[in-house]
C-alpha cells in the first residue's frame, strides 16, 4: 500500500499517514449505481455508510478532492454493501448518523453490528452533535473514532486516517468542553451558575424541580412568553429538544 507524506502547514511537522490506495479508476463509486465490483478494482477502500444520498455524495467528493489517493465506496446501508458482493472488507468504516443521537437504539445497534461484523475494519462514526456523553457512548460501542459536522473535512480525513492506523480521535472541542465543567465543579461552582444567566438559572432549576411555564412565570414576576424564551436558550445552550431532556442533562451536570 502506497504512503503519502503530510505536512501540517502550521506546524512545519511532516509526519506519514497511512492513505488507502488507488486501483479504480473512478474512486468515488456508489454502491447503488455499480452492478458489481471485482477483487481486483478494489483491495483496499474507505466504506462510507449514509442513508441520505445528497450527503453521502457530497462527503465521497469532498474526501476524494482532499486526498486523491483515497478509494471510496458509499452505500446507503450495510445491506446496500453486502447486495454488491464485494470480495475484500473494508480498510476503514465511516457511518454518518446525521442528526440522530448514540443512544437510539437502532444507531447503537447498527455501530454494535459492523464493529461486530468487521473486527478487523475499524469503525468511525460522523454526527451533527457533538457532546461527550455521545462520543462516550460511541466508543463503548466499538467505534475508533468520532467525528462531529463542525471539523473541517480536512480534519475529517486525518480521523479516518488515525482510526485505520489503529489510533482514536476524539474531538479536542467536546474533551475540553467536559474540562470547563470538570473545573466549574471542582471549584465548588455551580454548573448551572456557569452555563446559564441568573434568570436561565432560576427556570432551569424549576425546569429541574418539574414546575410548569405558568408557576415558573408566576414565581418569577414575568410573563410567560418571557419564561418560553428563557426555555429556548437554556435548550439551545444544552443541545436538547425538550423540557425532560433539559431535566435530565442539567441532573446529569449536578451529579
Amino acid at each position: 500500500m502506497n504512503g503519502q507524506q503530510i505536512t501540517n502547514e502550521n506546524t512545519g511537522i511532516a509526519r506519514t499517514t497511512r492513505l488507502i490506495s488507488l486501483k479504480a479508476r473512478d474512486p468515488v463509486r456508489s454502491l447503488s449505481s455499480a452492478n458489481f465490483v471485482t477483487t481486483e478494482e478494489h483491495t483496499e477502500y474507505l466504506l462510507l455508510i449514509d442513508s441520505r444520498a445528497l450527503d453521502r455524495e457530497c462527503l465521497s467528493r469532498s474526501l476524494r478532492e482532499y486526498q486523491p489517493a483515497l478509494n471510496i465506496i458509499s452505500a446507503n446501508s450495510l445491506e446496500d454493501w453486502q447486495n454488491q458482493l464485494i470480495q475484500h472488507d473494508p480498510a476503514v468504516i465511516l457511518l454518518m448518523i446525521g442528526g440522530k443521537k448514540i443512544t437510539d437504539a437502532d444507531v447503537g445497534q447498527a455501530i454494535a453490528k459492523l464493529t461486530e461484523k468487521f473486527k478487523s475494519s475499524p469503525v468511525v462514526v460522523g454526527a451533527e452533535s457533538d457532546e461527550l456523553s455521545q462520543i462516550l457512548k460511541a466508543l463503548e460501542y466499538g467505534a475508533r473514532g468520532y467525528i462531529p459536522t463542525t471539523v473541517s473535512i480536512g480534519v475529517a480525513a486525518e480521523a479516518i486516517g488515525l482510526a485505520q492506523a489503529g489510533g482514536i480521535f476524539i474531538p479536542a472541542s467536546s474533551i475540553l468542553a467536559a474540562r470547563h465543567v470538570i473545573s466549574a465543579v471542582s471549584s465548588g461552582m455551580s454548573c448551572t451558575d456557569e452555563l446559564f444567566t441568573p434568570r436561565e438559572a432560576v427556570v432551569a432549576e424549576a425546569l429541574l424541580r418539574g414546575k410548569a411555564n405558568k408557576i415558573i412565570a408566576y414565581e418569577m414576576k414575568l410573563c410567560e412568553s418571557t419564561v418560553k424564551v428563557h426555555i429556548r436558550n437554556i435548550m439551545k445552550k444544552l443541545n436538547a429538544t425538550n423540557r425532560t431532556e433539559v431535566a435530565y442533562k442539567i441532573r446529569d451536570f449536578m451529579h
